[in-house]
């Protein structure tokens, strides 16, 4: 009977604590959530394995910081949905990219991505208004250009195929779409492309957005977003040299197995082409095309720092000889620039993204808006960051943070990444806003 008694107070005394203990509770602080859009490119879109689907834009960082805000008198946020998992049906698009088993030009079969076998998705205007305004391959001034959706111009190239799915008249502009909305609360992470379509073409191609345009163009989007009162959060972008697309190939990943190899191709080199260029058992520098390299053929050896890009043809350099000696012509075969990133291009790009990340900072200040350097957050990434127990970095596929386009980030990716926001959020406008738990999103699915 004792023991009963005792039992009974203990359980009288817990629910008594309990009671005393403060539950965490969700403030808006200074921030008004009510209405809330995001503006952007592919990064808030959802774009993640070379294309736009379904569970990619319900994995988007917005749609996630938009479930997040609905703890503090958040209302609904509405992404242009494309209806199958496979991507939208647009000329030229193929579906998204899967980790499959390939037979490669050697007949090695190897895990590694393919694309997705199912039906596209029909392209046709979505028919609502939405919130999530992430543009798949808009620049800075794309935001601003009239006629980006409409549908007679993009035969031409001069409209946006997905910001024709929604734009609510073909005449209209993306921001003029964003200010219907009528905004209480908005993220901006935008300028990625004003670089990054220059370092895809590998320099070849494109050009970078002058940073003084970069900063009328931003800072004109910015002034017109918050002229109602709204509030926001802006980020500054990433060095595109850091993703695992120009990362993951070395430069030097040219492999000699055995001597008798290296001392033909050092043969050749020296006898028959009069390159100075010479190897030896192991990894060894590819070569690549340059129009100022002082020889017959146009090719250098690689640079430390180099950078090939994901989008080599790897059977050429595999049983073809690209980057070295082609099988084909038997003569020097230097990876065409497209596909490389030179010293020069590289401080190009980076010189750029400095510049636009200063302005972009100062914009942040003139506005009064809170700020994530996601360019400082990458350099954490590249070095190993721990989340939630999990180890993520920036390498391709077994990093865990991007997905296999190695330009976007996965589902887990893009939950760090809204927690980043979130961070910042709280800081400037002290609300508490609880991040989310990484481990509820996957990574790369293996089959």
């Amino acid at each position: 009977m004792k023991k009963l008694i005792f039992f009974i107070i203990s359980l009288a005394l817990l629910s008594a604590c309990k009671q005393k203990i403060d539950e965490f509770k969700v403030d808006r602080g200074s921030a008004d959530f009510s209405k809330f859009v995001a503006i952007g490119n592919s990064l808030t879109a959802g774009y993640a394995d070379g294309a736009l689907y379904n569970s990619g834009q319900l994995n988007s960082f917005p749609n996630i910081l938009a479930g997040q805000f609905q703890q503090a008198g958040g209302g609904t946020f509405v992404q242009p949905m494309v209806e199958s998992d496979y991507g939208v049906g647009l000329p030229g698009f193929l579906p998204k990219l899967i980790l499959g088993y390939k037979q490669d030009c050697a007949g090695v079969t190897s895990l590694g991505p393919v694309r997705s076998t199912g039906t596209l998705t029909p392209f046709a205007p979505v028919g609502y208004p939405v919130d999530n305004f992430g543009v798949p391959g808009a620049k800075s001034f794309h935001i601003l250009a009239p006629h980006y959706g409409d549908p007679a111009l993009m035969a031409l190239g001069m409209s946006n195929p997905y910001f024709v799915r929604f734009a609510s008249s073909p005449a209209t502009t993306v921001l003029a779409d964003v200010m219907a909305r009528n905004p209480t609360f908005f993220t901006m992470w935008l300028g990625d492309n004003d670089v990054l379509s220059y370092a895809l073409s590998g320099g070849a191609g494109d050009t970078i957005t002058s940073p003084g345009f970069f900063q009328n163009v931003m800072g004109y989007i910015l002034q017109t977003v918050t002229a109602q009162g709204a509030k926001g959060v802006i980020a500054t972008i990433p060095d595109v040299t850091s993703i695992p697309y120009f990362t993951t190939i070395p430069y030097n990943g040219l492999y000699l197995s055995r001597q008798s190899l290296v001392d033909s191709v050092n043969g050749a080199m020296a006898a028959v082409y009069h390159l100075p260029y010479v190897y030896q058992l192991g990894y060894n520098p590819f070569l690549m095309f340059d129009p100022a390299a002082p020889n017959f053929f146009k090719v250098r050896q690689m640079k430390p720092g180099e950078m090939v890009l994901l989008s080599v043809p790897q059977d050429s350099m595999k049983c073809y000889g690209m980057g070295i000696i082609s099988k084909l012509t038997f003569t020097p075969w230097g990876i065409p620039n497209q596909f490389v990133l030179d010293s020069a291009e590289i401080a190009n790009l980076k010189n750029n993204t400095v510049q636009y990340n200063l302005i972009i900072a100062g914009l942040a200040n003139t506005f009064n808006l809170a700020l994530v350097d996601m360019n400082a957050k990458m350099v954490n990434l590249q070095k190993g960051i721990v989340w939630d127990g999990i180890k993520l970095n920036a390498d391709f596929v077994t990093g865990g943070a991007f997905s296999l386009d190695g330009i976007h980030m996965n589902p887990r990716g893009c939950a760090v990444a809204a927690n980043y926001f979130i961070e910042a959020i709280n800081a400037k406008y002290g609300s508490t806003i609880s991040q989310v738990d990484i481990t509820k999103y996957h990574g790369v699915i293996f089959p």
